[in-house]
């Protein structure tokens, strides 16, 4: 996977007296089950500021880390609808160049009634993978970091990643469409690892 991000962010005005430092992004930490903030519908971003930038900024350098294709703002305790991705592959030489991505307040305007089913796994449910069934080709309207609203067609794995990054941000987990035996055993390691950790 990818380990390193774009380079970016807003920056105070450095002192005289000390050097100029480009603004480092930080790795966040990754909330996972059973964290009820997971749950948390997010609001909306009403605008793109600084503290949006180095929001999304830290989100692909935290994603990068994990590693993992897509992250939510939720997934690090920031209940705005601000998600980030990068699906590059890798080319000839076995290398990716990083081809990061910001969506603020995205929508599905319109799904498929073809279906597909993907293998998905969540960086907030660590490990655990399931096949999940979704529109196999959804239409997907969003602002950029520039303020720009854009309308685009997603098939494949970015029609499967922006719906459950989507999902994310209604406070909707893709294990919620397994059924009710394996979601609650899932649940239950998950519950049971916290109480193991908090001890």
């Amino acid at each position: 996977m990818v380990k390193d991000g774009l380079t970016g962010g807003e920056g105070a005005l450095t002192p005289a007296n000390q050097q100029l430092k480009s603004p480092a992004m930080a790795i966040r930490e990754i909330i996972t089950l059973p964290d009820k903030q997971l749950r948390l519908v997010s609001k909306p971003v009403d605008k793109v500021t600084a503290e949006v930038r180095k929001l999304a900024d830290d989100m692909l350098e935290t994603m990068y880390a994990a590693p993992g294709i897509g992250l939510a703002a939720i997934q690090v305790a920031q209940p705005l609808r601000l998600i980030t991705m990068d699906l590059a592959k890798r080319d000839e030489d076995g290398e990716t160049k990083p081809r990061p991505r910001v969506f603020i307040n995205p929508e599905i305007l319109s799904s498929s009634e073809e279906m597909s089913v993907y293998e998905e796994g969540c960086l907030s449910i660590p490990e655990y993978y399931e096949e999940v069934e979704r529109p196999a080709k959804v239409r997907v309207r969003f602002t950029d970091l520039d303020g720009k609203v854009h309308e685009e067609d997603a098939e494949g794995l970015f029609a499967t990643c922006i719906q459950h990054e989507i999902d994310h941000l209604n406070g909707v987990l893709f294990v919620d469409y397994l059924s009710k035996l394996k979601r609650d055993r899932v649940l239950k390691k998950f519950t049971k690892a916290a109480k193991r950790a908090a001890e």
